[in-house]
């Protein structure tokens, strides 16, 4: 079953998240993750959530998220994230194709 990333990100030094981006840009790719949705419009209709910047990937599974994300490469980009940005995720196992 596939899972999908949201990220709801307030970057706060462009140019910097900017060189996060070419690093994890492959590494995902190299996951058998892909982008659905980045930085694009957004509107909300109901409740109180004020998200930033919105960004949702798909991955192959709970289990190829979980290996992305806890593994060296991610955790190694995700410091230079976090010097630059905040984020709030959350992945949620989707159905299957």
């Amino acid at each position: 079953m596939s899972a999908y990333v949201i990220f709801d990100v307030l970057i706060r030094d462009m140019n910097r998240y900017q060189d996060f981006m070419k690093g994890v840009k492959p590494a995902l790719e190299a996951a058998g993750a892909r982008y659905l949705a980045r930085g694009g419009e957004h509107k909300v209709y109901e409740g109180d959530w004020a998200p930033r910047r919105i960004v949702i990937l798909e991955f192959p599974s709970v289990a190829a998220w979980e290996a992305f994300y806890t593994g060296p490469v991610y955790q190694g980009l995700k410091a230079l994230r976090d010097e630059c940005s905040s984020a709030r995720l959350v992945a949620v196992e989707g159905l299957a194709a």
